[in-house]
């Protein structure tokens, strides 16, 4: 038995994600990280065993829903649900030994695809074998199709701001040299450390705007880094969805309610648990769509920002040859 594993709340510090879904939050985290400490104190299981065992049980779940009558159903929701548990466990064990690798996240990504697809064909033959309606043919591409865009639309979006955090920093290391410039920062990583990061600098800048002095306790984290953020314009298209978004992270939930995750477990929990997998998977696909879609309008505003911010940078260094 390992006895350099630290105690539960330690666990929870260093394994659980600062923002995470609200399913793996409320419903998931509360078994897995117990579970987790429990694995690595007790046993010499590695990360990418675990998931090799998620994946094999999803396989089971894929199984079970094959069979079509509602007692299977019900129990491939639930063994999907354990299979979704083990797939929550790795990264963390991996986080808690220091034993993760890169294969092993290529692993769990792929073997993640395969298994929404096998539960997919199979959920869906399923219910096509047992009511002979067509439509769950459809309905079984529809998911494959809409897990499919949610992982490349993710990847993408995680890219393009990768890459407008880069050319930014590019240019305000530029500037620093030139300017002895304040250190940078982008508000998307203050708010990791205080959800209320944003608020607290629209707040600053009025006062700021209307001569009234600073109040200590306001200040942004390092005051003196010069903040970037890129999702200005969006925050002052939508206020009231800025106090909603700092309770959620206060919570670590996520703003994104129906990711990929929300969306199996609408379709591969509560759809077969309640008999009802066409609705359950028209609803849940409804709302998958119109969550990316508010991403991607989030990413176009997002872009004029970054536009508004490279040129600043070319305005000041205009000025400054000047």
């Amino acid at each position: 038995m390992r006895r350099d594993i630290p105690p539960l709340d330690e666990v929870r510090r260093i394994t659980q994600k600062k923002r995470d879904a609200w399913w793996t939050v409320i419903l998931v985290d509360p078994v897995a990280t117990p579970l987790v400490r429990w694995t690595a104190m007790r046993t010499g299981i590695t990360p990418n065993q675990i998931t090799w065992g998620a994946f094999l049980l999803g396989l089971v779940s894929a199984g079970f829903f094959a069979l079509g009558d509602w007692q299977w159903l019900v129990a491939g929701a639930v063994v999907y649900h354990c299979s979704f548990i083990l797939d929550c466990m790795d990264g963390k064990v991996a986080r808690l030994t220091g034993t993760g690798s890169v294969f092993g996240a290529w692993l769990d990504f792929v073997f993640d695809r395969i298994r929404v697809m096998a539960c997919a064909v199979a959920l869906m033959g399923g219910q096509f074998h047992r009511t002979g309606d067509a439509f769950y043919i459809w309905a079984a591409v529809a998911v494959v199709a809409l897990d499919t865009l949610r992982y490349i639309n993710g990847l993408e979006i995680f890219k393009i701001r990768h890459t407008m955090r880069k050319q930014i920093k590019v240019r305000m290391r530029a500037a620093r040299r030139a300017e002895n410039e304040a250190e940078l920062a982008f508000m998307e990583d203050l708010l990791r450390e205080n959800p209320e990061a944003d608020i607290e600098q629209d707040l600053q800048k009025t006062r700021s705007e209307q001569g009234v002095p600073e109040a200590p306790e306001t200040a942004v984290p390092a005051p003196r880094r010069q903040v970037i953020d890129l999702h200005q314009e969006f925050r002052g298209k939508f206020p009231a969805y800025l106090r909603a978004r700092s309770f959620l992270l206060r919570h670590r939930i996520r703003t994104h309610l129906v990711s990929g995750i929300e969306f199996q477990m609408g379709v591969f929990m509560i759809g077969p648990l309640f008999d009802v997998v066409l609705p359950a998977t028209i609803v849940s696909g409804a709302l998958l769509l119109v969550f990316e879609l508010a991403i991607i309008y989030k990413l176009l505003l997002s872009t004029r920002d970054f536009t508004r911010t490279i040129d600043s940078f070319e305005e000041r260094k205009l000025i400054a040859a000047a």
